[in-house]
């Protein structure tokens, strides 16, 4: 089992509201490249999405319920097909995303207990509490050529240090993917 973040990703590292819905100054910034920068499977899931599990955090889960199960693509249908955990205080209903279920219990102790490959999308807060317990194998970044300034960051000023190993880098259309996993100790 392997904990993996995928995110949308500027160069000075901010990760929120890369789609402009939270209607932030800067948002939107992913989609200044055109959609295909960001269509389809861009992270290379894969089975991953067949035999994993998706983690979103309430937020994440809500903007995706209304957006993925109107598509019909054939990752669209791999999204809508994967089994997903919504980590939430707040939100009970989720029929709105096929093959949904709230987290029952402790987040760390369910994602330490799980057997599937995690793979978690945005979801900053979640990603956060995993960070700070040790928790996540590998980062898989869209990094787009664009600055910020402000923003929520995917590395807070505060965190802890981290020593990654680069996995790999391609360039996809405007952006980079890079794959990053713990380095050896």
């Amino acid at each position: 089992m392997s904990v993996i973040v995928i995110e949308f990703i500027t160069l000075d590292g901010i990760v929120s509201d890369p789609d402009g819905s939270a209607g932030t100054p800067t948002g939107g910034w992913a989609f200044r490249h055109g959609p295909e920068t960001v269509a389809g499977d861009k992270f290379r899931l894969g089975s991953t999405l067949d035999d994993g599990v998706l983690l979103l955090g309430r937020s994440t889960w809500q903007l995706f319920s209304r957006i993925w199960p109107r598509r019909e693509d054939p990752f669209s249908a791999r999204m809508n097909a994967a089994p997903k955990l919504v980590a939430t205080r707040t939100l009970s209903d989720t029929t709105a995303w096929a093959n949904s279920k709230v987290v029952d219990g402790d987040l760390i102790d369910v994602v330490k207990r799980e057997q599937r490959d995690v793979v978690i999308t945005g979801s900053l807060s979640v990603v956060h509490a995993l960070m700070g317990e040790d928790l996540i194998d590998e980062y898989r970044l869209l990094t787009f050529p664009t600055v910020l300034g402000t923003g929520r960051r995917l590395f807070p000023t505060d965190t802890s240090p981290a020593y990654l190993e680069c996995l790999s880098a391609e360039q996809v259309g405007a952006t980079v993917l890079s794959r990053y996993g713990k380095a050896a100790r």
